[in-house]
């Protein structure tokens, strides 16, 4: 790795915490670069703005997410309905450690700036609703393998697997209001049990 690479990787890791932790508007440039170890001018170098690096954050972090233990929920070689537990268990898990190190449950980098600056800044809304476009197509595919197999009667896909989505989110954000992963420990199962009927079906 460069020396630039490495100063731009720098710069990504620190708004990473720092955007998940303390929201985007709250977190500046100066304190950014500081934490980075890098003057403003570095900074520029390689975003042009603050907005820019938090449309990189995404992207890196959507790619951490899909990598890592999304990749692993949705394993194929596991039953599709058994790749939702395994993906509740993830984020229960994923929680309850940075709670246990930090004190705080953090919630979804996704969910926290959506709700942050889905009215403010429509650049940002679009990027973060990509994300959810595809963590949607996960749900949707999977629905669509239990179907196939028999595991679950036919449902409306599309819509079911948007109202999955919007459950997980709900939960992560009801947790981290109570500062509490039992809460995706205690409600997670429920998410098996959304249904939303196709209209032949109905």
């Amino acid at each position: 790795m460069t020396i630039a690479q490495s100063t731009r990787e720098r710069i990504i890791d620190v708004a990473k915490e720092r955007f998940h932790a303390r929201g985007y508007a709250d977190v500046g440039i100066k304190e950014i670069c500081d934490n980075a170890h890098i003057q403003k001018g570095s900074f520029y170098h390689f975003f042009p703005s603050k907005e820019d690096l938090a449309l990189t954050v995404i992207d890196e972090f959507a790619e951490d997410w899909a990598n890592g233990f999304v990749a692993e929920a949705f394993d194929p070689r596991l039953k599709p309905m058994e790749r939702i537990d395994y993906l509740i268990d993830a984020a229960y898990f994923w929680q309850k450690s940075v709670k246990e190190k930090n004190g705080k449950i953090p919630g979804c980098l996704f969910g926290n700036l959506a709700l942050e600056m889905s009215t403010k800044n429509d650049v940002l809304r679009a990027k973060l609703n990509a994300v959810f476009t595809k963590a949607k197509a996960r749900f949707k595919e999977t629905l669509e393998e239990a179907i196939d197999s028999g595991e679950i009667k036919p449902l409306n896909t599309e819509l079911t697997a948007e109202a999955m989505l919007a459950y997980l989110e709900g939960m992560i954000l009801l947790a981290k209001s109570e500062n509490d992963p039992e809460v995706l420990y205690k409600l997670g199962p429920a998410i098996k049990t959304i249904r939303i009927e196709s209209r032949e079906h109905v």
